[in-house]
């Protein structure tokens, strides 16, 4: 999957913001949100997308017995909510902060449209990063479906170096800087922190990965 497109423009944020545009700059409003406060729940009516100042935002859904699914946790720039562009009238899914100090800038759907019909530049970046989206989220899908704990945590790495990482350590690995606790990485391969940090250790044994609290050194990446 080419990604150099995503890496250039992931911060939606500073280009989508109707705050950006003076027809719409007096009468925008930020949100704000601590840690666990939501969004919107499944079933909330769709009238809005919106973007991430900063912070971080869980999406997923419950499982009739209220186990809770993790679909993403999306960082600074990115965009959510969006499949009201498409008309959709309810939510099926929830968001919340996953941050004490979430800030978000709402859209309207018309305003959104609005913006869309006189930027042709402004809806392409839009409809990459929705079709970015779809196809990390059926990865992902695929992913739990079919593949083990480990197989699902390499594949993650693997991700997660395309994205974040940001040059050769002193082994000759590479160094991801991201956003992420191993909570929110046990979420999003579908396992528990316990058994993320014995899959972790035993990659680390295997010579495969290096890690601290902050930073992971991908040593050898998979093919």
């Amino acid at each position: 999957m080419s990604k150099i497109w995503f890496l250039e423009n992931v911060n939606l944020f500073k280009i989508l913001c109707p705050h950006k545009f003076l027809a719409y700059k007096d009468c925008h409003n930020f949100n704000l949100y601590t840690k666990s406060d939501y969004i919107y729940f499944e079933e909330d009516a769709s009238t809005k997308v919106y973007l991430i100042e900063k912070g971080k935002v869980k999406l997923g859904y419950y499982t009739e017995d209220g186990s809770e699914i993790v679909k993403a946790i999306l960082c600074k720039g990115e965009l959510f909510g969006e499949k009201a562009i498409f008309g959709e009238e309810k939510r099926n899914e929830f968001a919340q902060s996953i941050d004490n100090n979430t800030s978000i800038c709402p859209i309207g759907v018309n305003t959104l449209h609005e913006l869309m019909r006189d930027n042709h530049t402004f809806t392409l970046k839009i409809y990459k990063f929705i079709s970015f989206r779809i196809q990390k989220l059926e990865r992902r899908i695929q992913l739990l479906l079919f593949k083990d704990a480990k197989t699902r945590l390499l594949d993650f790495l693997d991700e997660l170096c395309d994205e974040y990482g940001v040059g050769c350590d002193e082994t000759g690995g590479m160094k991801i800087e991201h956003p992420y606790t191993q909570k929110d990485i046990s979420n999003l391969i579908g396992t528990s922190r316990p058994t993320l940090n014995l899959l972790l250790n035993e990659l680390k044994e295997e010579g495969v990965i290096d890690f601290n609290r902050k930073e992971i050194f991908l040593l050898h990446k998979s093919a």
